[in-house]
């Protein structure tokens, strides 16, 4: 176990001070060579991210240690008659990388979830095949790999295959 797995993080709204720190992570291409971003440049940028994006999204949470951004999180519930289900992603800096602390965040974030979004019963994520880490995590907090959606989705100037990952609200969740 790391050192780092006695940190206290925690999830809150963004903030429009956060974009330096998003900026840490979001500009950095590790991070986003598996996000549907492309890598940001700019504080402005970032600030615009926020603001028009993060600000105003039903759960878009940063993950923080000592109220400072090292991630981002979102659950996207569905609406009408898919709003039984709601997508996860999440990306965290990379000096955080392999210490537990997205696997923590995406749990807290699926517990406020479901309690949160009543008519919720099940969160998906699709990861690329290539991202081992990501589906690390989501196979640590239970979820199901239902299978491999071929040439599902165009990433990055290319048309990728991606994993399906799902969690009903009632399976048990290590």
């Amino acid at each position: 176990m790391s050192a780092n797995n006695s940190l206290e993080i925690t999830l809150r709204p963004y903030r429009p001070s956060d974009a330096e720190d998003f900026l840490t992570y979001a500009g950095d291409e590790k991070v986003t060579q598996f996000t549907r971003w492309n890598t940001f440049t700019s504080k402005e940028e970032a600030l615009s991210y926020i603001k028009d994006f993060c600000i105003p999204h039903p759960y878009c949470r940063s993950i923080c240690i000592h109220d400072r951004s090292i991630g981002f999180l979102f659950i996207k519930p569905q609406g009408g008659d898919d709003k039984c289900r709601a997508e996860v992603g999440y990306a965290l800096a990379a000096e955080y990388w392999g210490q537990g602390l997205a696997t923590r965040a995406v749990k807290m974030a699926i517990s406020d979830g479901f309690k949160e979004l009543t008519d919720l019963v099940r969160m998906q994520a699709l990861v690329l095949v290539e991202n081992k880490a990501s589906q690390r995590v989501l196979e640590k907090l239970g979820f199901y790999k239902e299978g491999l959606l071929r040439k599902y989705t165009f990433h990055k100037g290319a048309v990728q295959d991606v994993f399906m990952y799902s969690l009903l609200s009632s399976d048990s969740m290590p």
